[in-house]
């Protein structure tokens, strides 16, 4: 039987599902710099101003810890080149963020929070950028981790290892609940975490090493903990 003195949960694909908000983001700043700074989407399209993000990337791949400088350099390279200084930069970027942390929670996601938010601390822990005070939920974490933050990303196990240390848990007594087999699952079980694959979409599981247990959402990891895991803990 497992002992779990504390749990650690990926955020983007785990909490919400990131993509649609990501475009919806890309799409409203779009707009916004058609009003507000017109020169830049006079000469670049929405393809553009995506692809001048992926060779932002690509140029400074020491900054791949980092999404929220990448975002802002990408749109830096827009309108510096368009005649707009570093304020714009500014205020289109602080736009887009409002916009990216305008998430929707799955449904089962606040009610496993607040239900597991009762026995054990929480960590988020995320390669992204998203903003727990913006979304509302940061009162059920004790911690909070980024990549940004912290300098390396999942599945690095130094990431891993500072949430442990933050938690005061060696990693044994720690679960990982995420999405991404790589970032989370393999990530985690390297740095000597427990772990559990929150597969919404179904996918097959493509790695030797699995998880201590797969779920098609959180009710089925309360469960798990129900019938699993020690919940009286030492």
């Amino acid at each position: 039987m497992l002992s779990i003195q504390a749990i650690t949960f990926d955020l983007d694909d785990t909490l919400w599902d990131i993509g649609a908000v990501i475009a919806e983001a890309e799409k409203n700043i779009y707009q916004w710099l058609s009003t507000h700074c017109p020169k830049s989407t006079e000469r670049y399209s929405l393809v553009d101003m995506q692809r001048a993000r992926v060779e932002v990337v690509d140029e400074f791949p020491e900054l791949s810890h980092d999404l929220s400088k990448l975002r802002w350099l990408a749109l830096k390279k827009v309108l510096s080149t368009t005649g707009y200084d570093d304020s714009w930069t500014d205020r289109a970027f602080e736009r887009f963020m409002v916009m990216r942390n305008n998430v929707e929670l799955y449904p089962d996601a606040l009610p496993a929070l607040q239900t597991l938010a009762q026995d054990y601390p929480l960590a988020s822990l995320t390669n992204g950028n998203a903003d727990l005070e913006r979304i509302g939920i940061i009162q059920h974490f004790s911690v909070t981790i980024s990549a940004k933050d912290h300098g390396v990303a999942k599945p690095h196990q130094d990431i891993f290892l500072a949430a442990c240390r933050a938690l005061k848990c060696e990693p044994r007594e720690v679960l990982h609940i995420g999405d991404s087999p790589e970032h989370d699952v393999l990530g985690a079980a390297n740095a000597g975490l427990r772990t559990v694959w929150l597969n919404r979409r179904g996918e097959a599981w493509q790695h030797s090493e699995k998880a201590d247990f797969e779920a098609t959402d959180l009710n089925e990891v309360l469960q798990f903990f129900d019938t699993t895991i020690n919940r009286n803990r030492v």
